[in-house]
């Protein structure tokens, strides 16, 4: 008994020495699996799926294009809108021909009052020297009555042509408010058709969809023929060379993890021959119940306590990660060595982020523009 006794202090012994000089220093879990970004590929216009590039697992390259739309009514948008457009530009063209034209009727209407406030000057000394002469009776008093009726007409000409003169004045003053200090082309109007075109444009391109990034193909939903709405889910891209481990450990093993820490980890697919290293990117921000769909009601009166686990990311070495890949929702075992060097608990403004960008959808008007410009001049009657 003291033997058996004996053998069992010293393994006490033992494990007491290697919990306090290896195994406390490390954090181990097995509710660990992979993740990345799972892109949905959803269209920016309707249309019908008339061509399909790719099927599932495939690869494919940011830019390629993944499905085509039919393209017909966007065809018929954009001849529109560019009918539109040439049309405004002469429309717009008549308002600045106009000015010119109001300027010579102004002038115009400016000598003829001139002319008639002549006539009435005439006519009003006219009948005043015959009102004189009648009481002589060297006129009769129809001469008189004629000199009236001459002098009434020169002060409805007079009247006639400043109304008309007013008139043009409103025409110009208001065809130059539309036309001041703008050509045609910079013309509101012109631009607006301008920007219905590049619309138009916009959307014919849209028809073809392209695959945002690097990635390989995920769940297909989309069939030919397949009429296809703004929004709708039609596949996924799964990068698969930017992955990371999503490990849950419990609350109790949180205490000491902290961001950059390095960590171990195995695969069930490769097993123990194939390790895979990374570190501690970041710490959830709470617990996976507390995000859950249904959460659960802890207030009850049938409450049981369980441990709760919080998501921990870890970054792992993109060399190894392309020599022996993962897929996403594989199972991982991740071991975090908590005497390597790390920063706290939470991210801060401090921490480096890195950002995720595509340049596919990229707008270059070069193309749209120059059709624009081209429209404009045709209609202006002058080389773009």
């Amino acid at each position: 008994m003291l033997a058996l006794a004996g053998i069992f202090a010293i393994a006490a012994i033992i494990y007491t020495a290697y919990w306090y000089l290896v195994a406390r220093n490390y954090e181990y879990s097995d509710d660990a699996y992979v993740a990345a970004n799972i892109v949905q590929i959803t269209p920016q216009v309707a249309g019908t799926a008339v061509a399909i590039t790719v099927n599932e697992t495939d690869f494919v390259k940011a830019g390629e294009v993944l499905i085509r739309l039919d393209s017909t009514n966007a065809e018929i948008a954009l001849q529109e809108a560019q009918a539109q457009l040439a049309q405004t530009v002469r429309e717009v063209r008549t308002l600045y021909a106009a000015n010119s034209g109001l300027t010579s009727t102004l002038a115009q209407h400016r000598a003829e009052l001139q002319q008639a406030r002549a006539d009435l000057l005439n006519a009003q000394a006219d009948f005043n020297r015959r009102e004189s002469l009648l009481a002589t009776g060297a006129v009769s008093q129809e001469d008189v009555q004629h000199a009236q009726t001459a002098l009434d007409a020169a002060l409805n000409h007079v009247a006639a042509s400043s109304a008309a003169l007013n008139t043009a004045k409103e025409q110009l003053r208001g065809n130059e408010a539309l036309t001041a200090g703008i050509s045609v082309t910079n013309h509101p109007r012109v631009q607006a058709a301008a920007a219905r075109v590049k619309q138009a444009y916009l959307d014919l391109k849209r028809g073809s969809i392209l695959s945002p990034v690097d990635g390989y193909v995920g769940k297909r939903n989309v069939q030919l023929g397949q009429r296809v709405a703004i929004g709708m889910p039609l596949l996924t891209i799964i990068p698969l060379r930017e992955i990371w481990v999503d490990a849950n450990y419990k609350e109790s093993q949180l205490r000491h993890i902290r961001i950059g820490q390095r960590v171990a980890l195995t695969s069930d697919i490769y097993g123990s021959k194939v390790d895979y290293h990374g570190h501690v990117s970041g710490i959830g921000s709470g617990t996976g119940a507390a995000f859950a769909l249904l959460p659960a009601q802890n207030a009850t009166g049938n409450w049981i306590k369980v441990v709760q686990r919080v998501p921990v990311r870890i970054a792992l070495d993109e060399q190894e990660v392309a020599a022996h890949p993962l897929r996403v929702g594989m199972s991982m075992e991740a071991t975090v060595d908590l005497a390597s060097p790390g920063t706290s608990a939470l991210a801060n403004a401090a921490t480096p982020r890195e950002e995720n960008q595509t340049q596919v959808y990229s707008r270059d008007d070069h193309e749209v523009d120059a059709m624009v410009a081209r429209i404009i001049a045709a209609n202006l009657g002058k080389r773009p």
